[in-house]
């Protein structure tokens, strides 16, 4: 199986997404991070001013490390802009900043969507870490069951994923419609903010394609599915 040309071909056309879709969040990012807003909000001003806008006064804005290790913890109302975003009052920090700050007003609202997928976690911590290497021994041992396992363990993962779709979309057009209603930028810097998250969108599809790929071989390559054997 080592050797299997039809792995890459199952899996070659999600890898091929997944990085074309990096691609395109670092090409929005680095050239928007370059264009600053006529207004002058940081990300974390603007993040901030959503929140407000909405009546949430228990989420913490603090800064986190890494590129882009931006993110909302619903656990402790904790949301984390990276250095590139906290500070920055470039068009790129503001609409990532405001998409996360979607999050928490989706917390805040109960999201169904959202509340799902933080169910999730804990199933799809155990299928992203055991399902893939159950199916993998069980095509070495040639045991049908036991790639069906895997397969079900590592289905958590995509219904994880799956699940986040909305989840991101929905914050993602949040922030849009949030980010002109409250003056933080103008409908012709809306622009910028759109190409931005759209692009940051895209790297969770491809993400949830490359799963299905992956779960789609194993399952064919056990006969699980089109007929082979």
């Amino acid at each position: 199986m080592i050797f299997d040309s039809m792995y890459f071909l199952f899996i070659v056309p999600g890898l091929a997404l997944s990085i074309w879709a990096s691609v395109r969040v670092k090409r929005a990012f680095n050239k928007y991070s370059k264009v600053r807003s006529l207004r002058g909000f940081t990300g974390a001003e603007a993040a901030q001013e959503l929140l407000r806008g909405a009546g949430i006064t228990d989420v913490r804005i603090v800064r986190s490390h890494g590129v882009l290790s931006d993110h909302y913890n619903p656990i402790t109302k904790t949301l984390a802009l990276s250095e590139a975003v906290y500070s920055s009052d470039s068009i790129a920090a503001v609409g990532v900043a405001t998409h996360e700050a979607g999050h928490a007003i989706q917390h805040a609202r109960h999201y169904a969507p959202l509340w799902v997928r933080s169910a999730l976690v804990p199933t799809a911590n155990i299928g992203s870490s055991i399902g893939y290497f159950v199916m993998l021994i069980g095509l070495f041992m040639a045991s049908t069951n036991m790639v069906l396992v895997g397969a079900v363990l590592f289905s958590t993962v995509l219904v994880f994923q799956i699940v986040t779709l909305p989840v991101e979309f929905n914050a993602s057009n949040r922030a849009k419609a949030l980010v002109v209603e409250h003056g933080i930028v103008t409908m012709q810097e809306r622009q910028g903010v759109d190409a931005v998250l759209n692009a940051a969108a895209l790297t969770y599809v491809a993400a949830a394609v490359s799963t299905l790929l992956t779960l789609l071989y194993f399952l064919w390559r056990a006969g699980l599915i089109g007929g082979r054997r």
